[in-house]
This record gives C-alpha cells, structure tokens and sequence, in this order.
C-alpha cells in the first residue's frame, strides 16, 4: 500500500519548491504470527471483546498499524502534465522528494480551495516493469503551495482540535482503536473562519504516520482546512502497538523551526493544548523567533495535574514572553475575539 502526505510547496527566486512524500507498506498477513501476537497484546492491554475486536473501527485502525514496510521501491508520480522521479523508499519505508515548478505550471495545474489557498494533487504512476502487482494508493496525493508571505497556524491535533485524552494511555488507546475521531467542540468553526482570513495550516503533531490517512480523513469530516501534515516516526519494535511513542518535545520544535525557516516572510500563530508540552514547545519557538510569532493559542484541557497546578504552569511561561503572546483558552469560543490578546494581528 502506497499513502501520500500533505506537503507544501514554497516559493523560490525562480517558482516553486515543491515536496511529494509518503510510505510504502505491505499488509501483515492476516494469519500471521506477528498479527496474532499484536492484537492479542492489545485485547489483554485494553480488556477487549470479541466483539470490540470484530468492528470495523478497530480493524480499519489496527491494519494502520499491522503492516510491512517496504524498503527499495522506486516510485513516480504525475503531478499535472509531469512525471517527477521519486526514487525508493528508505528502510522504514518512507520516501520524499523535492523539485522546481516554474510560475506557468503551478497556475495551469493548481486548484484554489477555501481561503483562497492553492494545490496540486498527483497521483501513482503504475510501473509496468515490477512483477508483483502494483500496491494499492491510498488517494491522491496534494500539494499546498504557501506564498512567502502572509499568516500560518501551525496546531497540533490531540486535544487541540481532536479529542483524544493523550494524559490517560488506555483512554488514548481507546480513542485511538476503538472510538470514531471526535472534533473539539467548536474548533472546526474557528479554524474555518481563520481559513477565510487567509490563513493557511501545517498540523504538527506527536501523532504516528501510521494514522495520516485517518487523521486527513477526519479532517475533512469534521470541517476543519485542510493543511500540510507533520506526524511522528513509529516503529513496533515489539508486539506492542502504540506502546512508547518517542520523546515528542524536542522533535516537534525541530519541525516547526523547519517550517518557520521556510517561509521567513510570513508570521505563525502556534495552536496547541496544555496535556504536554505545547506551551514550552511554543514558548521556545517564540523566544527565538519573536518576530515570526504572533501568538501562541492554549487550550487548557483535564489531565493528571490539577487545574490550578497547570494554570501556574501556563502563567510562568507568560510572563517570560511578550504581554499577551499567549493566550490560554477552555473552548472555542474564547478564540471567537482575540484582539485583546492581540492575536488578531495575525490575520
């Protein structure tokens, strides 16, 4: 199986910059041994039925998890009228190339969305010379092409627009498994009219790749703009899905750091929940680049910590900050008027 993640294309002296990635994978066989022993860890783990473990939910999720990576393959894609030469995968199974487009070609072949945002989508080209039969796509491919200048939200996603309950691991596992994705009350609405401002999106979050085409899927589902898409490296090292995610903090700056450099001209409101480490993650970012932030949104969600314990938390990061940099909010209706805070600037 082929899936394509959202990229961005960026400007240079002469067009375009664009990226195509993706991962190539290759079902476990259902009768396998690796299969077996996964789901029976996670029947035990989270007290599963037979019932549970027969919906349709729960085996859309897991195959995102049970699966071969495919190292090697070479791929191509038509993007418009070309064929861009992707390459092969790499051992985990990823691939990612970047290439030129010229201003005539990202005008003849782009598509504007809401906001007034462009993409290019491509697609699978099959190869004729491989002997096993061609693995299937996942979708096509999309390509958001973000001018130098102008606003970007940069938001994470659980608990920040989906509800996931990140500080509970069987919660999370539940949620993650079992449960259709649920949207943050409200949230579709807010991302939607800064959409309409001309904000464009990048979803950076500690979620793994394995649940891209889900989380795209739910994104157009709950109403919420569509954006270039910044997950997590997930191996199953061993039988236990989900089991220890990586160290989220540091690489999450690294890959909003990578945007900001990106696209220097343009200034960045960082969407985020108080469950981990977004505010230190974004108080950071500001620190460094205070004149690319133009805020820093927080939604103050339940955890292991008392509410009060968090708020002091969020006020010390503040006060290290620019008055009213950061903005700690509980729904979405608190971001319906942000002047005060003087995030509006932004857009």
């Amino acid at each position: 199986m082929i899936v394509f993640f959202p990229t961005y294309a960026r400007r240079t002296s002469s067009g375009w910059q664009a990226a195509v990635a993706g991962m190539v994978t290759r079902p476990l066989p259902q009768r396998s041994r690796r299969r077996a022993l996964a789901v029976a860890v996670l029947k035990r783990l989270l007290d599963l039925s037979d019932a549970e473990l027969d919906t349709e939910v729960f085996r859309r999720r897991a195959d995102s998890f049970l699966f071969q990576r495919v190292a090697g393959r070479r791929l191509r894609v038509a993007v418009g009228d070309r064929i861009v030469e992707v390459g092969p995968s790499d051992k985990s199974g990823h691939f990612q190339v970047e290439f030129p487009l010229d201003d005539d070609f990202a005008a003849a072949h782009a598509r504007p969305a809401a906001g007034g945002c462009r993409w290019l989508t491509y697609t699978l080209v099959p190869d004729a010379d491989l002997d096993e039969p061609a693995p299937e796509t996942v979708g096509a491919g999309r390509i958001q092409l973000v001018e130098e200048t102008g606003s970007s939200v940069i938001s994470d996603i659980d608990d920040t627009v989906k509800f996931t309950n990140v500080a509970d691991r069987r919660e999370l596992l539940r949620n993650t498994l079992l449960r259709e994705f649920t949207a943050i009350e409200g949230m579709p609405d807010v991302y939607r009219r800064w959409q309409q401002a001309g904000a464009e999106f990048h979803y950076v979050s500690s979620s793994p790749w394995q649940l891209s085409d889900c989380l795209c899927r739910f994104l157009g589902t709950a109403g919420l703009p569509a954006g270039s898409m910044h997950l997590k490296l997930f191996r199953l090292k061993d039988s236990t899905p989900l089991g220890r995610l990586p160290s989220r903090k540091r690489s999450k700056r690294r890959t909003i750091e990578r945007i900001m450099d990106e696209f220097p001209g343009r200034r960045f409101l960082l969407v985020g929940d108080s469950g981990e480490r977004d505010p230190e993650v974004y108080a950071a970012v500001a620190k460094r680049r205070a004149d690319q932030v133009a805020g820093i949104a927080i939604r103050q969600v339940e955890g292991k910590a008392p509410r009060d314990k968090v708020r002091s938390r969020l006020d010390r990061l503040a006060r290290r900050l620019p008055p009213g940099l950061i903005h700690v909010f509980e729904s979405a209706a608190d971001l319906h008027d942000l002047g005060a805070q003087g995030l509006s600037k932004a857009f």
